[in-house]
């Protein structure tokens, strides 16, 4: 099925999540929030939290530094 995340069309698989996405985008591991059709999704319902056709998605991974 396709997606939009972050402006640009992806195909992802039937019955993704948004942990599954973040991890085919390889940001795991770190600080990021996701917005899901203009809804964020908690940190603990990216596991759960299923894709649906023609979602648009928002992954903002934040960086420190000094």
């Amino acid at each position: 099925m396709r997606v939009t995340v972050n402006g640009e069309a992806r195909d992802v698989p039937e019955g993704a999540t948004v942990a599954t996405l973040l991890a085919a985008m390889g940001a795991t591991g770190g600080r990021v929030a996701v917005e899901r059709n203009r809804e964020i999704v908690p940190r603990a319902e990216h596991g759960t939290a299923r894709l649906a056709e023609g979602d648009q998605i928002e992954v903002v991974q934040f960086v420190g530094g000094g």
